[in-house]
């Protein structure tokens, strides 16, 4: 009977072959933390976690979409709050004129009220105007109070009528616009009336006190108008931060889906790591042995 030692080498070789091969395998799973290099490894999984991959991307998009939208909106905010307060302020002022009689000061708050007002309706946000509608110029064109005298509050706005649009959710548009000659229009009306009842000396004249009450009345519905506005805004905002984070819990959801079908178990690598270090180990020691198999030892 014969044995024959050159079979056993090459199976032993192939073996060790193998061997290296899972080695590899799992040497890359510990370094990369990924169960495969591509999707394609990823065999039946690879279709859902693809699908996965596509909504995350959706989800993320409009999770950035909605983030920008509520910084917009927060200078929505920003400006008509401090138009309304300015605008408070200003009733403030000439209730007191009227019920003092006194009107020391008041042309320069008036002045100074516009500035702010004025000043409001030309912020702008990347370069253009926040409520241009549309437009790169400012859509506020006065530059002083006095420019108002003898010209229809209208004919003061340059904006245009474009309402901007974001979409922030998988077939959810929101409409987030506000023109500068929705929400200043009125108020140009009242400050034009304030400068057309001046000038103002210290003590108001009775016709003054007349019109700066009609004034009053005027300004605070005004006001009201532009609260309105606010508080439209404001729930454009709430639902905003809701949409925000709505797609994050979606993204966390999508990304434990996508992390179960693709990151490797750690732990089991570690121990896979061991057990096809020991093979090969044995393998290469067989392999060894085969070789130094000599019929020479064994004659006499």
């Amino acid at each position: 009977m014969r044995v024959a030692t050159i079979p056993l080498q090459q199976t032993t070789a192939i073996s060790i072959q193998r061997a290296q091969e899972k080695l590899s395998v799992t040497q890359a799973q510990l370094s990369t933390g990924k169960k495969a290099p591509d999707l394609a490894a990823l065999g039946s999984e690879a279709v859902r976690t693809l699908s996965a991959h596509t909504l995350l991307a959706k989800q993320e998009a409009h999770a950035q979409t909605a983030t920008r939208l509520g910084t917009t909106l927060s200078l929505y905010e920003t400006s008509i709050t401090a138009i309304e307060n300015g605008s408070m302020d200003l009733g403030n002022r000439l209730s007191l004129a009227v019920g003092t009689g006194e009107a020391a000061g008041l042309g320069e708050a008036i002045s100074a009220a516009f500035d702010q007002f004025r000043s409001m309706l030309n912020t702008s946000e990347g370069g253009l105007p926040l409520f241009g509608g549309g437009i790169s110029t400012d859509p506020y064109a006065p530059s002083k109070i006095e420019d108002l005298v003898g010209v229809a509050a209208s004919a003061q706005f340059n904006d245009g009528e474009a309402i901007a649009r974001a979409r922030v959710g998988d077939g959810l548009d929101l409409n987030y616009g506000i023109t500068a000659s929705e929400l200043g229009l009125e108020m140009t009306k009242v400050y034009r009336s304030l400068v057309e009842a001046g000038p103002f000396g210290e003590m108001l004249t009775d016709a003054q006190k007349t019109a700066l009450t009609d004034i009053k009345i005027q300004l605070d519905d005004a006001v009201s108008g532009i609260r309105r506005l606010n508080a439209e805004n404001g729930r454009r905002l709430a639902q905003t931060d809701t949409l925000v984070d709505r797609a994050n819990e979606r993204a966390l959801v999508l990304k434990d889906v996508i992390s179960r079908n693709e990151d490797a178990d750690l732990a089991q690598v570690a121990m896979d790591l061991a057990m096809h270090k020991t093979t090969l180990e044995a393998s290469y020691s067989v392999f060894t042995q085969l070789n130094e198999l000599s019929l020479l030892n064994y004659m006499r």
